[in-house]
Formats: C-alpha cells, structure tokens, sequence
C-alpha cells in the first residue's frame, strides 16, 4: 500500500500547488512566492509520507546535501540548455531582439520550481525508486522515462515526436541522475535550471506550453528538429543529444558507485509484492 498513499500524497500536492500558481499568475512576484511555498511542501509531504509508510528516514531528501545538489544541478540545467541554445543561435533560428522582462523572469523562478519539485517527487522520488526495487534500475529508467514523455502529450503545443524526445532527453536523464546520487536534489535542480533557462532567461517555449517572455525578449524560427517547432527547444535534436550525453555521464558515475540495482530474481519479486500489498 505504501506506493498507492505516497502517489496520492505527491499528486494531491501538485494538483493543489498546480492550482494556487495557476490562480495567481497574473502577479509575477506573488507567483514565484506561491510556486517556491509548493516546491518546499511537496518535499515535506514527500518526506512525512516516506517516513510513515516505509518506516525509514527520507534519505533522498536529507536536508544535508540539499543546497549543493540543487547548485550543481541547477547550474549543469543552464548550461545544457544554454548549450542548445547557442548552436541553434550560430545557425540563425534564435534571435535576440532586446531585454525581456525581470519581473516575469522571477514569476517563473517560483512556477518552474513547483513544477520541478513536484514533477521530480512523483517520477522519480515514488514511481522510480519502487519499481527499481522490484525490476532493476534499467527497466524502471525505461518505464519511468516512458510515463513521464507521455504526460507532456497533454500539452497545449504536444506533439509525439516532442513526447519521445522528453522520453530520451529528460525522463533518462533525471533518473539517471538520481540514481548516481540516491538523492532528489540533483535531479531536482537540473530539471529546474534546464525548465528556467528556457523560459526565464532564453523565453521560448518550454515542452509545448506556450510562449514565455523571461529575461531576453527573442524569437525563435526554422526548421522543427532543428528548433523544436511549437513544442520548444526540448523537441529539438540538440536537445535529445547533449540530454542523452549527460544521462550516458551519469550512468558511468552510477555503475562507477555501485548504485545500479540489479532485477530481483522471481521468488524476490514475488516476496516483494507480497510485502506492498500488507
């Protein structure tokens, strides 16, 4: 039962967070206060459920370490998608026309965390980490990454090439991440940095939801692999191949630490879902 209360717990938390944001979009300051409120709550709930139902500290979400790996993956989050944008650009697809704006940029800072914690929370803190348990960590990266490209399907702009590029680019990459660390923060600031860095500094769209205008006041055309089309820049080849190349990174650092869970065999399974259904 412990998968069913904490899925329960992070999508009850997005939704209601999802909701609060959304109502106050209109203020780009009070946004950002409501989206950071959501993100430190659903880590909180996240924590409490995993306490309660698994009898164990929260390890992946220790406050020790937290500061450091939002840091690191924040910062590794900028410089991928900065790195997609500036080839994009040297092709002539990305233009900047000026500034944008500062006070939707930190609007953005709080709606993009919400979406980042509780994103992360579900994908990877509750449906990963169980059925890496039971299936290995390939097979839950694939599962998992598969899930987490299909949600983007219920995007405004969504395509199904843009699903299956978040599928290689962010659902692999995320996991990847958290399984080299065992630690939320890491996957938690990447998917930050990179969700930010297309909205809140470069304003393009960010996995077909639309225009943003962040800190730089740019237009973006040409070719759909190329760009993203309406998808966003997260459609683009650069994209799925610097993501893929980072996820390949973080794999060698995971099977370099011993952190790769291997499948259980049949009898351990069987004994395993026994145990959840208690």
């Amino acid at each position: 039962m412990r998968v069913v209360w904490q899925l329960l717990a992070a999508v009850a938390v997005a939704a209601i967070g999802g909701q609060a944001v959304t109502a106050v979009r209109a203020n780009p300051w009070l946004t950002s206060a409501v989206g950071l409120s959501t993100a430190l709550f659903a880590v909180l709930v996240y924590g409490w459920v995993v306490r309660r139902t698994e009898r164990r500290p929260s390890t992946e979400v220790a406050r020790k370490g937290a500061a450091s790996g939002i840091t690191r993956g924040a910062l590794i989050g900028l410089g991928l998608f900065g790195t997609v944008i500036v080839n994009i650009f040297f092709l002539g697809y990305y233009e900047v026309h000026g500034r944008g704006s500062v006070s939707t940029a930190v609007g953005l800072i709080g709606f993009m965390a919400a979406a980042a914690v509780t994103e992360e929370v579900l994908y990877r803190g509750v449906l990963f980490r169980i059925i890496e348990e039971r299936l290995g960590t390939w097979i839950s990266m694939s599962l998992t990454g598969v899930l987490f490209g299909l949600s983007h399907l219920l995007n405004p702009d969504a395509s199904v090439w843009g699903a299956i590029a978040v599928t290689l680019e962010a659902g692999g990459m995320f996991a990847a991440a958290f399984a080299a660390t065992r630690s939320l923060w890491l996957p938690i600031g990447l998917h930050f940095g990179w969700n930010f860095a297309a909205s809140g500094i470069f304003s393009t769209v960010v996995s077909g939801n639309g225009d943003n205008q962040g800190l730089l006041d740019a237009s973006m055309s040409g070719p759909a692999l190329v760009t993203g089309g309406d998808f966003g820049p997260e459609g683009s080849l650069y994209a799925v191949v610097f993501c893929v190349l980072m996820t390949i990174g973080f794999i060698w650092l995971a099977r370099r630490r011993g952190t790769i869970v291997p499948r259980r065999p049949r009898p351990e399974r069987i004994a395993a879902a026994s145990t959840l259904s208690r």
